[in-house]
């Protein structure tokens, strides 16, 4: 065999082994690839997209530990202490429609206190689109009229249902004006076991859902809402109006609320107390407002991280509550919250005082 013959068969050798080991070779796959989260600014801060959705999502919430002194709201309380801590979590949702945006808005809630696990509950849970909002969420007897002042214990005196169902229409022209109307539940209110006993009669065949209309106007530093309530059970209701000055630190409001029967507790003219107790001697009205109640208070901003409140409330019965806070924040999305309250029954001929020491952190 000469040299060429060898070379010509080692080449053919060699292409034929090449062959044989080519569908052994391992081929890389192609990468999956990378869907970065995209935030989603049109809702606010926080929304992101769902990945692979056009949904935006935001999370939220806060943890919250406080130490309380005496109970403002129960003169008859023997707990001198108590440690009270809540975790609360906050999901929202928000999609572009025709419509207008359609959003959902989910807050779950844990508590616990004294070492025992003391509830936990879906405190909100709805769904809105175009003003229209169906779900859980606090009354708009209370929550359209922006609760009272900026401190913990604002609601010794009663100012409104909170935390049920509801169908309701929001309306904002734009210009300051805006409008509400709801149909809410009458059985679902989360604080109604202290004083409905009162009033609650004949629900079993009843029917007929609660309704709260209201209309504010806002221009400049001031703002005015006016709101009713009608409690279908008890055939009564009540109105508050309310006025809001806001000059950059210095903030300040008013609220009156009226009662269109004063020997009737209703839910819109309730009390937060438990009517069996020593604070309403003769019957639950003395808990409530009697004719009418009123509400003021003011806040400061000395700086970024300090601000101080006082809010005083007082009713026909002749309540008489007042509080007063300093709230801190060393730093961001940190508050440390001391506050003092006192509570005058004159139907009881009893006061008390009460405070709390709140430390809290949102995200």
């Amino acid at each position: 065999m000469n040299i060429k013959s060898l070379l010509l068969g080692s080449a053919a050798a060699l292409a034929a082994a090449t062959g044989a080991h080519a569908a052994d070779a391992i081929v890389a796959a192609e990468p999956e690839p990378l869907e970065y989260v995209r935030i989603c600014d049109a809702y606010g801060a926080g929304y992101f997209f769902i990945p692979g959705t056009e949904t935006c999502l935001k999370l939220g919430g806060r943890v919250r530990t406080e130490g309380l002194w005496k109970d403002a709201y129960n003169p008859a309380s023997h707990n001198g202490t108590l440690w009270h801590t809540r975790a609360e979590i906050n999901v929202d949702t928000a999609t572009d429609t025709e419509y207008g945006a359609l959003k959902t808005n989910t807050v779950i809630r844990e508590d616990w206190q004294e070492g025992g696990d003391t509830a936990t509950k879906l405190l909100w849970a709805n769904i809105s689109l175009g003003g229209f909002l169906v779900g859980k969420q606090d009354s708009q007897y209370s929550l359209y009229m922006g609760y009272a002042g900026n401190v913990i214990n604002d609601d010794v005196i009663y100012y409104g249902p909170k935390e049920l169902n509801q169908i309701t229409y929001k309306y904002d022209a734009g210009n300051g004006f805006t409008a509400i109307v709801s149909l809410e539940d009458n059985k679902s209110d989360a604080n109604s076991s202290a004083y409905r006993g009162a009033w609650q009669k004949g629900e079993a065949d009843h029917y007929a859902p609660n309704a709260v209309a209201g209309l504010g106007y806002k221009a400049g530093a001031f703002g005015f809402k006016v709101v009713g309530g009608y409690d279908s059970i008890v055939e009564e209701g009540a109105i508050k109006a309310r006025l809001d000055a806001d000059f950059g630190a210095f903030k300040a409001f008013l609220m009156g609320g009226w009662n269109t029967d004063g020997d009737k507790l209703n839910q819109y003219a309730g009390s937060n107390l438990n009517t069996n107790s020593a604070a309403c001697p003769v019957n639950g009205a003395d808990c409530g407002w009697g004719d009418w109640a009123v509400w003021g208070g003011m806040g400061y901003t000395f700086n970024p991280k300090v601000q101080s409140n006082i809010q005083l409330a007082y009713t026909d019965t002749k309540i008489f509550a007042a509080t007063a806070n300093v709230r801190w924040n060393p730093v961001k999305d940190l508050l440390i919250e001391p506050e003092i309250s006192y509570t005058n029954w004159d139907a009881a001929d009893t006061d008390t005082w009460a405070g709390t020491l709140r430390f809290e952190r949102k995200f």
